[in-house]
């Protein structure tokens, strides 16, 4: 039992920091398998493991009633200063939500989905909606991918494409996956959890039930932001058929450095040109970025009134992140459509998601940036890192190679942010190629 102090310590961490099918396998009604010092999961045995097809569709009524609201918006007073350093600015703001307001179509983004096979089955009581779609090619990798917050299954379509049907896009035959892409609970079409307990682990456990139910047992899998969180603990629990796990958010930052960057301190002596520089990204975050993780570590329920009450305050606290974490100088058009983070937005707020996707900062009240808080040296799988110009912070070789010891793929690239499926989809695709060539 951790006391009073401990988890107001591991609080004020968190707030420094930011993730046609077959049937169901037999013998999966049993117990998951446990974090450290977390009670086991039972799965019960009645459950109804089928696996149904999906087709998104919202009510009419529902979208004029979004615009209803964006209509009656009161917005406040300009910012006082030239630059984003108070949030998001009024006028780039403004012009986004008219458009929301007016001319995007919701109906577009749901033909997006319906583009491809989509399911929901059910797994510990909830039910996890999900994208799967096989490649053309003979012996494709099957592998799940994780989305984070505030991104969905949307911010990973773009991939599918390359992924499945890599001879279309610069590939070869034999770099083709199955992919399959759930939304995380509490996310998008997916059950919101009516209790504590979703956090990343289990998240992992369920992801390998869900892997196994689609008749797969040999798979990889990968995420970026709690994307990253969740594989890097499927890398922990390392079930039979887990070969790989690749990362575009990896948490290597070592215990020194995490002591020193709590303390408020400089940099250490002895650091690296790049150690210094993702010391100086990590220390950015922890003295004027976190905020937004803060709140919904501490008071998600308080922050989910304001976010499922109005639409263009629940945007304004998704596009602040898209500003921050693109590889956009702080102008997200730069990287991605309106249309695109609309789809985004749009979906949070027509499935009334933005505090029960709060809620995951509240279960997992970890530093997920630390290596001890990660446990990443528990990590039984390889593992592979591509990190991404625009990321939150860009993680060193030399940190990776200490946080992981199984690591047998880290590369850098020159374009991308922290949404690297959606702002480079093509570059993303080849980066997994890459890394998981050695485990094919």
């Amino acid at each position: 039992m951790k006391s009073t102090r401990q988890k107001l310590l591991a609080i004020a961490a968190a707030m420094s920091a930011l993730g046609l099918a077959q049937s169901a396998v037999p013998g999966y009604a049993q117990t998951a398998p446990a974090a450290m010092g977390e009670p086991s999961v039972q799965r019960p045995a009645s459950e109804d493991h089928s696996i149904r097809p999906f087709q998104a569709r919202i009510p009419e009524a529902a979208i004029a009633g979004l615009r209803q609201r964006i209509a009656a918006t009161r917005w406040p007073e300009r910012e006082t200063v030239n630059d984003r350093s108070q949030g998001v600015q009024l006028e780039p703001f403004q012009d986004l939500v008219r458009y929301w307001g007016t001319d995007y179509d919701w109906r577009k983004a749901e033909a997006k989905l319906n583009a491809y096979p989509q399911f929901v089955t059910t797994i510990d009581g909830l039910d996890i909606h999900f994208i799967h779609v096989k490649s053309r090619h003979p012996d494709a990798m099957p592998l799940i991918i994780t989305h984070g917050w505030p991104g969905s299954v949307f911010e990973l379509l773009k991939v599918i494409d390359p992924l499945t049907d890599p001879t279309s896009y610069g590939g070869s035959a034999e770099d083709a996956f199955d992919v399959v892409i759930p939304s995380m609970p509490g996310y998008g079409f997916s059950g919101k959890p009516t209790g504590t307990g979703w956090g990343p682990e289990r998240m992992a456990s369920a992801w390998d039930v869900l892997m196994k139910r689609l008749g797969y047992t040999r798979y990889v899998a990968q995420g970026g932001d709690w994307g990253s969180v969740v594989a890097q603990a499927e890398g922990r629990q390392a079930p039979k058929g887990l070969l790989g796990i690749h990362l575009n958010m990896p948490a290597t930052v070592p215990e020194d450095i995490a002591r020193a960057l709590k303390n408020g301190e400089p940099a250490p002596a002895g650091l690296s040109a790049k150690e210094t520089s993702a010391y100086e990204a990590m220390n950015r975050l922890y003295t004027r970025g976190g905020g937004y993780a803060g709140a919904m570590v501490t008071r998600p329920q308080t922050l989910g009134y304001s976010l499922s009450d109005s639409p263009v305050g629940q945007a304004a606290w998704f596009y602040d992140k898209f500003a921050d974490w693109t590889f956009s100088g702080g102008m997200p058009e730069r990287s991605l459509t309106k249309d695109e983070m609309l789809d985004d937005i749009t979906l949070y707020w027509l499935t009334n998601t933005a505090t029960s996707a709060s809620q995951l900062y509240w279960e997992n009240n970890n530093n997920n940036f630390n290596v001890v808080e990660q446990r990443t040296r528990e990590i039984k799988v390889p593992v592979g890192v591509t990190v991404f110009p625009g990321e939150i912070y860009q993680a060193p070789k030399s940190w990776a190679q200490r946080a992981f010891p199984r690591l047998t793929y880290f590369n850098e690239v020159d374009k991308g942010g922290h949404f690297a499926a959606w702002e480079e989809p093509q570059l993303f695709a080849a980066e997994v190629r890459a890394a998981f060539k050695s485990v094919r």
